[in-house]
């Protein structure tokens, strides 16, 4: 099928070159030329304006945005709007809030343009392992995008959610989840950093991942993470927040469920940005290993 890509990043580069070599048509288009010119080497079209985008897609037309969530989702849509007719279908599958997903579902309705919100997991191993799909909106306007949810996914890696806003929801919770397992994982290895014992802490992340219960792929990255610096003396203790865990711990607070490890973890993000500490650097090294985020350095 054919696709329009909007936002040539970590993420949408990547997506891009999956969906070529799953036999899509992918138009893309980034403000950064150089990003435009990346994505054409694997076989997608890059374009230098969104008019441009839209020409070569056969109607009705399909166009993912991977941009910044907020302010950037909303300029890229009214700009979008002028060279899009009835039937077509915009993705958002950046980290949006999903109040904010379910508004621009309802505001493109009249104009008879359908809205998915996808929740998109999996950083830059997404290339090669595939990306977990969170996806909300019409059930029509999913189906008609399968093809494309089951050439980016890896099997059983997409999942229609529901109403507008199921998707984003999800992938805010999952998200909040991820708070607080990197905070709990980045305490015990300080522990383990700060006992009377030299432990290998490289070796202590290989071993737990051999039947132990807290096995898991942060434990993998934690790995790769030691075996490049032992010490993790080259990151700076600072953990940024990306707007997902905020938005979750105050839909617990809206709704009244108790979510006090996510909170916790939230909370000592915000405090990584006055003080280092190990399991700052520590969370700091894995987002770089699973995301590509990098880390402020010394």
């Amino acid at each position: 099928m054919q696709l329009g890509l909007i936002g040539l990043g970590r993420m949408g580069a990547n997506m891009a070159q999956r969906l070529v070599e799953g036999g899509h048509t992918v138009v893309g288009y980034d403000p950064n030329p150089d990003a435009v010119r990346r994505i054409s080497r694997p076989g997608a079209v890059g374009v230098a304006t969104l008019s441009e985008l839209i020409k070569p897609l056969e109607p009705p037309r399909a166009v993912w945005i991977m941009v910044p969530a907020g302010e950037a989702v909303t300029e890229t849509i009214h700009a979008l709007l002028p060279h899009l007719s009835r039937g077509d279908i915009l993705i958002d599958g950046g980290n949006s809030y999903y109040k904010d997903s379910i508004q621009r579902a309802k505001a493109l309705e009249p104009r008879g343009i359908h809205f998915l919100d996808v929740g998109t997991s999996g950083g830059i191993w997404g290339l090669s392992v595939g990306y977990c799909l969170m996806i909300g909106g019409e059930e029509e306007s999913f189906k008609r995008l399968e093809p494309a949810f089951k050439t980016l996914a890896p099997k059983e890696g997409y999942l229609y959610c529901g109403a507008s806003g199921a998707g984003h929801f999800a992938k805010m919770i999952h998200n909040g989840i991820e708070y607080a397992m990197l905070q709990a994982y980045g305490e015990g290895f300080e522990l383990l950093n700060a006992s009377p014992f030299e432990f290998d802490l490289e070796k202590i992340a290989h071993l737990w991942n051999q039947g132990s219960v807290v096995r898991s792929w942060l434990l993998e990255l934690a790995e790769g993470a030691f075996s490049k610096d032992a010490t993790l003396e080259g990151f700076k203790g600072v953990v940024e927040d990306s707007g997902e865990g905020r938005w979750t711990v105050l839909e617990a607070v809206e709704r009244g469920v108790p979510a006090p490890a996510i909170a916790t973890a939230l909370f000592r993000r915000f405090r990584s940005r006055e003080e280092e500490a190990f399991s700052d650097k520590f969370i700091a090294a894995l987002r770089k290993e699973f995301g590509g985020h990098e880390p402020k350095r010394k």
